[in-house]
This record gives structure tokens, C-alpha cells and sequence, in this order.
């Protein structure tokens, strides 16, 4: 970015620019300079952020004394040094070359692709409108790909877009190829960019001055209503955004300088907003059909209407909440319970757990951050204090060592992974520990990777070696932590060379990791849900906590932990309570002094119980505890595991409202289907997983009679005979800021002028806390960090002759979660139309199938088909799925075993067998099983 002039301790130049005495501060440009104080100087390959190229020299510069015009861009100025960018022979030379670029465009005339094309904007500015040039011979247009079309034709090989993708992005897809005249922008081997290996970020396509790349479908030539700047709703980055709306409709969108994206978007957040105007999107309210049973099997959109009527506002939300209070009344406050949603904003989570405490008037209260780090906050809080991550993303991608574990970031979090990609390019040791070799460990410096379920192992050994080797901080230890002993005496027994069988990591690079991340001035871990989502994901996430407690690699810049949180607000929606067992801020319903200042607070009792987690309720369903269910937001007939079984419960329930934008697979199960409003259709607060707190701004009216969630929320409270009177989401943040401490000193009215801001922010005014722990100071009884030491365990249920596959769930770039949102989204589904199945190559000829044909993936609990997907990143006897495709659900084999802790679901691990599609009776020969049981015999043990 431009130097900051504020920026204490930078080194201040003096120069003369254009005869007026300016400053540069640091490292800053001439053209940077000019910028900052509006003088302006033609330009075109720089970029505001990019690395500077000075290869379209439209910004060359006169400097006294020298005898060659100098690319402003990339020249530093000297002290004294006298700068003139607009004097006869400067001018001259930026008029030839805008003239000469102006000649290769299409007719010779302004760019047909893009209505701010920067290339027009300087050829006015500088009075050029009929070159004298001849035209070249124009390139073909590339229309290939469904996001973005390539018109050559309007190319100027400015590169921004090769530093976009190479620099930036860190995808390394566009490049320059070839010689002179025949020089040109190419896509991997100069493939049509629809058969690339592009990812669609876009990032090129922003970058572009010309239109020479575009959004597909000419948006770029429609002339916004409005510009309305807000934030991303897809995954936990935070990714700040603009959207162009023309007639309450989102023509495209646009990356902002966000403190977590710096104008990066992902797929997603650039080309995946079209949803919002897909005609299934739920438009009236509707109520079952008195005649119509509830049965486990799904409901089709199509076939809606045969289960349920259209009806009035007033009617559907009577029956809403009459439904409720009959249930609590006639089967007491324990019969009903609420799911909230981490897409929706802080002040819609704050509502529905307050709904829930205090119109159910129990703590039966939870959402889908209990199927992704619950156990990483169950062991956060048992031992540092906080649930929350200590490092920003930014902050930690300086660090000398990055641990990357149990996460696929460059799919799951595309924007941060860029910054890890440029950490790494920097010189930073990039660890990746994955089961899985994805596309990111291209980028490591070192790549472990580990037999799925054997986290413990590995993390135990590489302290083994640190305690081994003395490289442990035994200062930092003493001073701030307790239970080391205890911690000594367990990994004693797991060197690597004993763990090294079981885990498949050698024991040499096991020790090298660990002196690693032991001996840097800085180390950082990042994981994701491959640490989280195991019946011991609360222990491998003690054991990452452990790592850095013992080397001290915590409470400091470019340090500490980072659980990288799935949803755009899961962090949040547990922050304001949406969680069974705490109020806002992680105050335990089980403290009386708590549940005290709540109680005056929502002025009425409270039950001082702790309530059931997600896949509780859907037990507690099938034994008729629970009978009544309001979901707002949640998909669970997709997201739970073992859906059969979660789906068989939904359709037990006397009474379920759902409040969502489409008819999802649960909205089937539902006696009354409230229709809400998308992200972009509302206001709201929203917490990245840097802990930022980020404000979304409604951008468009929502269709039909579909209402916004907070008045829903708000009129099902009023019915329940609750005294709410919220005008706006502004009252309802204001009162999250009494009942959360953490984050009292946010106001409204900061966030509208600054849009970010990190808590804990305890006093209005205050910059925020991006970096916790400092000192070595925790928020526990003692202040002190606590190891807690953990054993290894086998997954609960292993590969067998009968199911000898192992098979985990996990994400795609192009689609979230359940697809709710993504797979109506045109873009989107062109790129990823259907489900498939992760596989080795080595197994499909085991399997005597090829890539693309239907494998069919059973388990004990059920079976699905997909297209297989030949991937040499896979090891041998472990297959995946995304879990983003009704046709192919694959929560339908997934295991509902729970962590004893954090009561998440094991998604990362069960045992299935394999056999052709439309082949039935064409089971895997045992021979061929016994001969491969080597490859996965250390998970039967002995």
C-alpha cells in the first residue's frame, strides 16, 4: 500500500516535485508521492499495493541532471532531488505512449469492456483521441470460462494482472509468453482460461485497467445506482467488499482495502452473490397442510407446494408462536429448543439465544460452531482462558515459522492462505501437516503428511523432542505456566521414532518440525477442522496449546494460536451466547453471580442449567425430551452427521418453525417456513475470525414479502408474550455491548466511519487488542496458561475387511457448507455442478474405475453415489467428499460419534466400503482387500 505519512520512525525526504517542496516518508515512490498530494501523473501498470513493474512507462518522469526519463513508479526520490512530471519533454513522452496503447484498442477508440477503463480516463485527460497508428491485428475473445471473458483484443501488457495472480494471489496461472509482436497474456500453457488451472479470485480481473479482463455477461458496461460498501458473508476471513447494485440488483463486486483482504477476494466472495436473485428464493410465508405427514424422507423444492400452503404474516406467526407455547405449557420448558446461524449477523445470534433463555426459558441453544471448533474453544478456554484466536491472520503471516495443521486454507480460507503463500515467498518456513496433499503444500518448506486421526501422535512426539532436546522456554514455563510436569511424564512415551509406524511421518523430519517451531524468534499455528472435528479433537487441540505454552511462542507479534473459524460469524454468534452452556462472552449459565447480572439485565429468571449441544437435541428428539425446534438459518437435515438418524428426528418433532431464503432439505420437516432475508439484504455486525469486529450495510430490498431475520426473531419473541421493542439492529448491538465486556467500547458510530475494529474493546475510544496474552498473561484464576496433557486414542470406528476405506468430509473453493447459498449461485455451479469423490489413483484401478466414473461410498449407516475425482494428493485407502450436494449428501455416512468434550461429531473419520456405481453386486474381491490391508493395518491394531 502507499507509505503512510503518519507511520512513526520512517525515514522523511525532501524533493521538489513540479517546483512545490513535498516529503516522502519510507520507502515511497515519486508517483507515490504525487498521489498523496494530488498531483497527477499518468500511469497504468502500477497498482495502488502491487509491486511496481515500470514497464508501460506512461508515468516516466524529468529529474534534473539526468539524462533519461526515469518510471516515477519505481523511482525513489533522493534529498533535494528536483522532479518535473509535466513539462514539455515529460508530457511528450506520456502522450506517445498512451497514444500508441490507444492505437491497439478495438477500433482505435475507447475500450468497448469497460466504463472506467483508466487507459480512456488518461487519453482524455491528456487530450488523445485519434492515434496515428496503424491497428494491430486483434486477438480472438476467450469466453470459456463462467466468471470472467478475456478480451485480448483491449491487453496493453501492463502484467498487473501477472502480478495479480503470481504476487498477490499466489496462483501462479496468468503469465507473459513469446516474443515482440506476438507477445501476449497466457493461462497456464496458453490454455483457454476456462480450461486452466484458474481459480476465479478475480483478482486479475480487478486489477485489469483496460477490460482486457472482465465479469462474463458485460456487467462491466452497466453504470451502477449505487456503491454500497460492506463485507463478505462466506467464510471467517472477513473480507471487506463494495457492491454495484443497478435497480436492486447486484451487478458485481468489487474487493475493498479491508484490514483482513487488502482488495483480495476469493471465487466466492467476488462471484457468488447471484443467489439473492435466484426465482426459488422463499417469498411468502408458509404452513403445513393439515393432511400432510412428516416422514424422514426429503422434501423436493419442486414438490413444496404439495406440503405446505402459502399464508399471511399475522397467521404463520401466530401459529409460530402458539405452537411454542402450547408445547412449554403442556410439556414444560425442557420440550423446546433453538439452532441460530453463523451467517446471520451478532445482533441476530444475540436475539435467538435471548429468545431462546428467555421465551423457552432454557439454555437448549446452539449452532453449527458446534460441528466445526467446539473442541477448539473447549480447549482454549480449559487452558488459556479465551476461546478466541491470539494473532490476527495479517500479523501471524510474518512469522519465521507457520504451522498449517488439519486445514486446507487455500480452499477454506482462499484470502488468508494468499498472505501464507506470500509469507512463504518471503523466506518464512511454511509447515503444512495435512492427511491430504493439497495445492498449499506446493508452498511449504515442509510437508507432513499424516495418517488421518493421528494428530496426537505427532504433536506428542514433537514435544517429546523439544523437552528432549532442552529447546523448551523454561523461563516462560516457571513464570507462566502450570502443569508441565504432568505434560513431561506423558509425551516421555511418545518419541518419534516409536510414533513415526502409526503416524507415517519420519522420525527425522518429526524432529526437524519441532526444533523448527521451537528455535524461531517467532511461530505461529493455524489449524483448521481437521484438528477439531474428531472424537479427540479437544485433545489435538490441547496439544497444539501445549506447543506453544512450552516454547513460549505466544503474547507476541507474529506468535501465538489461530483456530481459523469456518463461518463468517461463527466466531461472533458464539461470542454474543449462541452456544448452550455460556451467555455473551463465555460467562457459564452455571455461575449464579452470572446468571445474577443476566437476569437483571433481560429482567426475568433464568434456568441455571447447562443446555444440550446439536447433535444432543437430535438425540434428545428420538427419546421425546425435546418436541419443538425454532431453526433459523441452519441446514441440520445436511450438516449433522448420520442424517438418517438426524432427519428421522426432525420428523418426529409436534413443532418446527425454519426461518431461511430457500427451501432447504429441513425446511421439509418444518410446520410453518418463515422467508428471511439474504446478507446482503440487511444490516448487521459481523466477527471475523481475527477477532474483528466488521459492520455489513443492507445493500438491496428483500423479495416478495421475504422480511428482515431481526423482526421475525423479534415478532415470534412479542407473541411468546416477551416485551421486545427493538427499533433496529443499532438497539440490539447496543445492548450485546452491556452484556458482553469484551467488546463495550465498539459503538455504532465508530464502525460507520472506521468499518473494522478488535476487540477486546473495552473503552469507547480505544484502539482494540489485535495481539492477546501479552506478557505471558492469561485471563484464568492465576493468569497462568495450563497444559493439560492428552493420550492417544483410535478413531471410534475403524477400517475393517468389510468397510476398509477411511473417509473424511471436507470443503470445496467454490461451494459452503450445506450449498444453501452457493449451488444457486450460476457461477458457482458451472464451475463445481455436482458432487465427486477424492480418491488415489492407486485405488481406483484396485477398484477397476478410471476418473469421472460413479463409485458408490457406503458406510454402517448409509450410502451415496458419486463421480470420482483421480487425485494423486489422496493417500491410498482414504477417500473425501464435500458435503455441499443433496444428491450426494455425505453427512448420510458420516459417524455421530462425539467428542466427550466439545460433543462434536467425528466428520474426519469412518470406515466405508467401495464398489462401481450402477453396479450393485460389484463388491471389492477380499484378495485385493488383504493385499492392501498394509497400507491401513496400523488403524485395526493388534
Amino acid at each position: 500500500m502507499a507509505a503512510n505519512p503518519k507511520q512513526a520512525n520512517e525515514k522523511v525526504t525532501s524533493f521538489l516535485l513540479d517546483d512545490k517542496e513535498v516529503n516522502s516518508f519510507g520507502d515511497e515512490s515519486i508517483l507515490q508521492v504525487a498521489k498523496r498530494n494530488n498531483i497527477e501523473i499518468p500511469h497504468l501498470c502500477y497498482k495502488e499495493g502491487y509491486r511496481p513493474d515500470g514497464n508501460c512507462r506512461a508515468c516516466v518522469v524529468e529529474i534534473e541532471g539526468e539524462r533519461v526519463l526515469a518510471p516515477s513508479c519505481c523511482r525513489k526520490p533522493t534529498e533535494g532531488m528536483k522532479v518535473n512530471s509535466s513539462n514539455e519533454r515529460a508530457r511528450l513522452s506520456q502522450k506517445m505512449v498512451l497514444e500508441l496503447l490507444l492505437s491497439d484498442m478495438p477500433q482505435q477508440g475507447k475500450s468497448p469492456y469497460k466504463l472506467d477503463s483508466e487507459l480512456d480516463y488518461w487519453s482524455a485527460k491528456l487530450s488523445l483521441y485519434n492515434p496515428r497508428f496503424e491497428e494491430r491485428n486483434q486477438l480472438k475473445a476467450d469466453v470459456s470460462h463462467p466468471a470472467i471473458a478475456v478480451n485480448l483484443d483491449a491487453c496493453i501488457q501492463c502484467t498487473r494482472c501477472v502480478r495479480a495472480c503470481r504476487e498477490e494471489q499466489v496462483n501462479d496461472v496468468i503469465g507473459y509468453a513469446f516474443r515482440g509482436k506476438n507477445s501476449k497474456i497466457v493461462f497456464d500453457t496458453d490454455e483457454l482460461m476456462g480450461e486452466s488451472t484458474c481459480v476465479a479470485c478475480g483478482e486479475c480481473v480487478q486489477a485489469c485497467p483496460t477490460g482486457a479482463l472482465m465479469p462474463a455477461k458485460n456487467v462491466g458496461l452497466v453504470e451502477p445506482d449505487k456503491k454500497i460498501d460492506s463485507v463478505c458473508p462466506y467464510c471467517g476471513v472477513g473480507c471487506l467488499l463494495s457492491f454495484n447494485i443497478k435497480n436492486n440488483h447486484i451487478q458485481y463486486v468489487e474487493g475493498r482495502d479491508g484490514p483482513a483482504n487488502k482488495s483480495r477476494l476469493c471465487v466466492k466472495g467476488r462471484y457468488g452473490f447471484d443467489y439473492v436473485h435466484h426465482p426459488d428464493r422463499l417469498k411468502k410465508p408458509m404452513i403445513r397442510r393439515e393432511n400432510s405427514i412428516k416422514t424422514p424422507e426429503v422434501v423436493k423444492p419442486e414438490d413444496m407446494h404439495k406440503f405446505f400452503r402459502e399464508a399471511t404474516w399475522d397467521e404463520a406467526l401466530e401459529f409460530s408462536a402458539q405452537g411454542f407455547n402450547k408445547l412449554k405449557k403442556e410439556k414444560g420448558s425442557q420440550s423446546l429448543a433453538g439452532f441460530g446461524c453463523a451467517k446471520g449477523s451478532n445482533e441476530e445470534a444475540y436475539l435467538v439465544q435471548k429468545l431462546v433463555r428467555t421465551g423457552f426459558n432454557n439454555n437448549n441453544v446452539d449452532h453449527c460452531t458446534r460441528l466445526c471448533h467446539a473442541s477448539s474453544v473447549a480447549a482454549l478456554l480449559e487452558t488459556i482462558g479465551s476461546g478466541a484466536v491470539s494473532n490476527q491472520v495479517s500479523d501471524g503471516s510474518y512469522a519465521d515459522v507457520i504451522i498449517v495443521i488439519g486445514s486446507r486454507p487455500h480452499e477454506n480460507h482462499p484470502v488468508a492462505a494468499t498472505f501464507l503463500k506470500n509469507a512463504s515467498e518471503r523466506g518464512s518456513k511454511l509447515i503444512f501437516i495435512e492427511p491430504y496433499q493439497s495445492d498449499i503444500a506446493l508452498h511449504a518448506s515442509h510437508f507432513l503428511q499424516l495418517r488421518p486421526g493421528t494428530d496426537v501422535l505427532l504433536l506428542n512426539a514433537m514435544m517429546h523432542v523439544i523437552i528432549n532436546e532442552k529447546i523448551h522456554n523454561e523461563k516462560f514455563i516457571n513464570e507462566h505456566t502450570k502443569g508441565f510436569e504432568n505434560i513431561s511424564k506423558v509425551v516421555k512415551d511418545y518419541s518419534p521414532e516409536k510414533v513415526s509406524p502409526i503416524c507415517g511421518i519420519d522420525a527425522e523430519l518429526i524432529k526437524e518440525v519441532a526444533r523448527l517451531y521451537a528455535t524461531s524468534d517467532s511461530s505461529i499455528i493455524f489449524w483448521g477442522m481437521g484438528i477439531s472435528q474428531h472424537i479427540h479433537g479437544t485433545d489435538n487441540a490441547r496439544c497444539l496449546i501445549s506447543l506453544a505454552l512450552m516454547t513460549g511462542q505466544i503474547g507476541r507479534e507474529s506468535t501465538g494460536l489461530h483456530p481459523l473459524r469456518g463461518q463468517n460469524n461463527v466466531q461472533g454468534a458464539s461470542d454474543v451466547g449462541l452456544i448452550p452452556m455460556v451467555y455473551p462472552d463465555y460467562q457459564p449459565v452455571t455461575d449464579k453471580s452470572v446468571r445474577d447480572k443476566f437476569e437483571k439485565l433481560w429482567g426475568q429468571s433464568l434456568d441455571p442449567n447447562n443446555g444440550k449441544t446439536v447433535v444432543e437435541i437430535m438425540h434428545a428428539i428420538h427419546n421425546e425430551e425435546i418436541n419443538g425446534l425454532y431453526i433459523m438459518g441452519e441446514n441440520p437435515a445436511m450438516s449433522d452427521p448420520n442424517l438418517n438418524h438426524a432427519r428421522e428426528a426432525l420428523s418426529k418433532l409436534e413443532h418446527m418453525v425454519v426461518q431461511d431464503i430457500f427451501f432447504t432439505e429441513t425446511c421439509g420437516y418444518a410446520d410453518v417456513i418463515l422467508p428471511a432475508s439474504a446478507f446482503p439484504e440487511k444490516n448487521g455486525t459481523f466477527t471475523n475470525t481475527d477477532r474483528r469486529v466488521q459492520l455489513g450495510r443492507q445493500a438491496l430490498n428483500p423479495p416478495g414479502e421475504a422480511k428482515q431475520d431481526l423482526w421475525i426473531i423479534q415478532e415470534i419473541a412479542k407473541r411468546m408474550g416477551l416485551n421486545w421493542n427493538y427499533e433496529n439492529t443499532k438497539d440490539v448491538f447496543n445492548e450485546i455491548r452491556l452484556a458482553t465486556p469484551s467488546m463495550a467500547g465498539i459503538t455504532w458510530e465508530r464502525l460507520e466511519n472506521v468499518d473494522s475494529l478488535t476487540y477486546p474493546l473495552t473503552n469507547v475510544g480505544d484502539p482494540g487488542e489485535p495481539i492477546i496474552f501479552k506478557d505471558g498473561v492469561f485471563p484464568t484464576d492465576d493468569g497462568k496458561g495450563r497444559f493439560v496433557a492428552a493420550e492417544y486414542t483410535k478413531p471410534a470406528e475403524l477400517p475393517n475387511n468389510d468397510f476398509p476405506f477411511v473417509f473424511m468430509t471436507g470443503r470445496q473453493l467454490e461451494h459452503w457448507h450445506t450449498g444453501t447459498m452457493t449451488r444457486h449461485s450460476r457461477v458457482l455451479d458451472a464451475i463445481e455442478p455436482g458432487p465427486c469423490v477424492l480418491i488415489n489413483p492407486e485405488d481406483l484401478k484396485l477398484l477397476s474405475l478410471k476418473s469421472g466414473d460413479m463409485l458408490i461410498i457406503e458406510s454402517r449407516r448409509g450410502k451415496i453415489s458419486a463421480t470420482t475425482r483421480a487425485d494423486e494428493g489422496m493417500q491410498r485407502g482414504v477417500v473425501m467428499m464435500p458435503f455441499s450436494f443433496n444428491e450426494a449428501a455425505a453427512n448420510l455416512i458420516t459417524n455421530e460419534a462425539l467428542d466427550p468434550v466439545g460433543k462434536i461429531p467425528e466428520f474426519k473419520y469412518c470406515a466405508v466400503t467401495l464398489k462401481a456405481g450402477q453396479r450393485p453386486g460389484d463388491i471389492i474381491d477380499k484378495k485385493q482387500i488383504k493385499n492392501k490391508k498394509s497400507d491401513i493395518s496400523y488403524l485395526y491394531g493388534s
